[in-house]
């Protein structure tokens, strides 16, 4: 992928914040025998239902703020970018659709290259305790740290979105297709529960454990984490509504190049319960580049 051509602007971190990082919990799975799985929101109706365990590790996140102009999708597997937003009221289902998509499709093409974008997805989130409304019901944070596609279910939901055929006529003509997350604040700052994300390179193949995600019509699969020494792991502090971070979940190029970035939302040590909710958006989007 091409550079981008204008990246998000380094702002004041606040002493606590510093480069050298905070020390916070993530979530993550434990290896078990047999294959984990869950009950997604869609189908439980409010939480949730996992079958599996998990643990709390506390981990060294740094601030990418300071390194912004050098990360990259094939690299680290994640950007931050400055990008203003028309869109007054992110909870606007039409608003978001006539406006912020083509927003954010004019962002990817300029920050990759792609030829076409087709954003199949938005989910809002919050950690107010009734969530985010969203049309198939209220989400809160990500807290386990995940990845939404896998080397399995990636090629699947392109083929859903895009069609099997168009996917094959891509892959076969020597293009390439990417899955990507544009994650925003829907109000900023952020002051509580922000998005942790390790650099992809950190992470081993084997701490990348495949779990089903069961829909009221479908199973789909996302890897899970489980925890390493040797992972790295990077957040923005106090983001705005006007930053983006671009994640990559799934590349169909094998070929050492960043392919699945893990992420999840985790606490601040000195984050006040009467701060504002962390409400963000987070796009689902396939890039395709023609052969």
């Amino acid at each position: 992928m091409s550079q981008p051509n204008s990246r998000a602007e380094t702002s004041a971190v606040p002493e606590s914040h510093a480069e050298a990082g905070v020390r916070a919990p993530l979530t993550f799975i434990v290896p078990q025998d047999g294959k984990p799985c869950f009950h997604s929101s869609a189908l439980t109706g409010g939480l949730p239902k996992v079958f599996f365990e998990t643990e709390d590790r506390t981990v060294t996140i740094r601030d990418m703020r300071p390194l912004a102009d050098g990360l990259s999708l094939d690299r680290q597997g994640f950007e931050l970018h400055h990008h203003e937003t028309a869109v007054d009221d992110l909870y606007d289902d039409a608003a978001v659709e006539d406006v912020y998509e083509p927003e954010i499709e004019a962002l990817l093409k300029a920050a990759t290259g792609a030829d076409r974008v087709v954003i199949f997805d938005h989910t809002r989130r919050s950690d107010a305790v009734r969530g985010a409304a969203n049309p198939d019901g209220p989400r809160g944070p990500a807290s386990r740290v995940h990845v939404d596609y896998t080397v399995a279910s990636g090629p699947v939901r392109a083929a859903d979105v895009l069609g099997a055929e168009a996917v094959a006529r891509i892959l076969d003509a020597g293009g390439r297709i990417v899955q990507i997350n544009v994650w925003r604040p829907i109000t900023g700052p952020v002051q509580r529960t922000p998005l942790a994300l390790a650099d992809a390179a950190s992470v081993k193949a084997a701490e990348l454990v495949a779990t089903d995600q069961v829909f009221p019509d479908r199973v789909g699969e996302i890897y899970l984490l489980a925890h390493g020494a040797e992972q790295r792991w990077y957040w923005a502090p106090r983001m705005e509504r006007n930053e983006v971070l671009l994640i990559k979940g799934w590349d169909t190029l094998d070929d050492g190049r960043a392919r699945f970035t893990p992420h999840g939302a985790f606490p601040l040590s000195d984050q006040s319960p009467d701060a504002p909710a962390r409400e963000s958006i987070e796009t689902r989007t396939y890039l395709v580049f023609e052969g």
